[in-house]
């Protein structure tokens, strides 16, 4: 075997380490990959049933609903165009009011309604993902940088 097949065999076999390595890190991660949807999103295309999603949007106003009896809540999230109904049981972040940015994570049930298990409330738009300051900039509700230095 001459000194340049040698180097290339390396290289080949090196290559097919690499890919092989790549391949089972994808695959370890997949399970773990949680798609950020807005509002909008989920309700004009909808999700797969096992798919874990994230959706943010403004915690709808006069949609909040307490049951004291087993901590759970019921509230919707929305994009001032669509809203996704949310319940979810477990102590909420003291942030969590009407009106203000809100990412859940969960799953969509069958019944379209969103089961949350994980709320996260954010107290400004600075926090909020980009797909959503994206929409409500669309929509003219983004309260930003340029109106914030107003107030």
């Amino acid at each position: 075997m001459t000194r340049k097949q040698r180097r290339l065999t390396i290289i080949g076999s090196a290559g097919v380490v690499l890919g092989v390595a790549v391949g089972l890190v994808l695959f370890a991660l997949s399970g773990d990959i949680t798609l950020f949807k807005t509002p909008t999103d989920v309700v004009e295309h909808g999700a797969s049933p096992d798919a874990r999603l994230r959706i943010g949007g403004l915690v709808e106003k006069g949609s909040v609903i307490r049951n004291e009896s087993n901590a759970s809540v019921r509230f919707e999230v929305t994009d001032t165009v669509n809203r996704v109904p949310v319940t979810y049981t477990g102590l909420l972040p003291d942030l969590f009011r009407e009106g203000q940015g809100v990412v859940v994570e969960g799953q969509l049930e069958p019944d379209g309604i969103f089961k949350a298990d994980s709320v996260l409330a954010k107290h400004d738009e600075r926090y909020m993902p980009k797909e959503v300051v994206d929409s409500l900039k669309a929509q003219g509700v983004w309260e930003g940088e340029s109106q914030q230095a107003q107030k």
